[in-house]
């Protein structure tokens, strides 16, 4: 494996895709389906950055326990195909692209850089102190479609926050459901989860209830977005589908099927959404 593909692998670059579209829709709304490609392109750049300053900043702060962990111990860093200084200066070379990105955006997006950036990367210790981890993690997924929107309008609105409460909450539910495989693990290593402090049954009907949410969520986003109409509104019935899969693959705590439930399914939603949105702006 060459050194560029490790660092690709290190960050799991191909789940971009779950935030990623959510961040276009924001985008193709906000600008009534005509961004300029200089946002488009800075977008990009900016989404690519702050998730790979993340993703490499988690694989630090936890090498440690990933090394303990029977499940995460081949990881890049544990296993010895990064080091812990090449991972520290992938952290900082993305945290400055994303920060660039802003800057090329507008003043806004760049005074609030700083503030996006505390929150991917202070997720990274969330599990230490508190179960809410989830709701954070959700939270830095979030920032995606407001910053999209932001770097459009230069200024807020009730699409934007309707569109970030949905992917929190979708968010959290599936890493609330990722996190029981390591229920034993975080709790004999002190670590906080759902699955940790309530137990695999009941942290999975909070995984429900957030799912739940994020479909309320969407639903309301649908009706404050600008030129969204039916077929977007088709989409949240097939989110609301694809989520009631994911939760009867591990009804009961059955965990062998996870990575279709995490993956799979996850990575379709985003996408769909994304495609009904096109479809209303464009050809509606």
């Amino acid at each position: 494996m060459t050194l560029v593909a490790r660092y690709l692998a290190l960050i799991k670059f191909e789940h971009t895709i779950f935030a990623l579209p959510f961040a276009l829709i924001s985008l193709l709304v906000a600008s009534g389906g005509r961004p300029a490609w200089h946002v488009l392109f800075w977008v990009l750049v900016a989404m690519v950055g702050a998730r790979s300053a993340a993703m490499s900043f988690n694989r630090v702060a936890d090498w440690k326990i990933d090394a303990a962990n029977p499940r995460t111990a081949d990881r890049h860093i544990p296993a010895g195909a990064i080091s812990v200084a090449g991972a520290w200066m992938f952290v900082v070379l993305s945290a400055a692209l994303f920060v660039l990105a802003a800057w090329m955006l507008n003043p806004l997006c760049f005074r609030l850089s700083p503030v996006a950036l505390s929150v991917v990367l202070g997720y990274s210790y969330m599990k230490r102190f508190s179960p809410l981890a989830h709701l954070v993690l959700g939270l830095g997924l979030a920032i995606a479609p407001v910053g999209a929107w932001l770097a459009v309008t230069g200024e807020f609105a009730a699409f934007p926050l309707w569109l970030a409460a949905s992917v929190m909450f979708w968010v959290a539910g599936f890493d609330t459901i990722y996190g029981c495989q390591d229920v034993d693990f975080d709790r004999k290593t002190g670590l906080h989860s759902m699955a940790s402090r309530l137990g695999v049954d009941r942290a999975l009907m909070v995984s429900r209830v957030f799912h739940v949410l994020s479909i309320v969520f969407m639903a309301g986003a649908v009706r404050w977005g600008p030129g969204l109409g039916l077929v977007s509104l088709g989409g949240v019935v097939v989110m609301t589908g694809l989520l009631a899969w994911e939760q009867a693959i591990v009804h009961g705590g059955d965990m062998r099927r996870i990575d279709k439930a995490f993956f799979k399914i996850n990575s379709w939603i985003g996408m769909v959404l994304l495609a009904v949105v096109v479809v209303d702006i464009y050809l509606i």
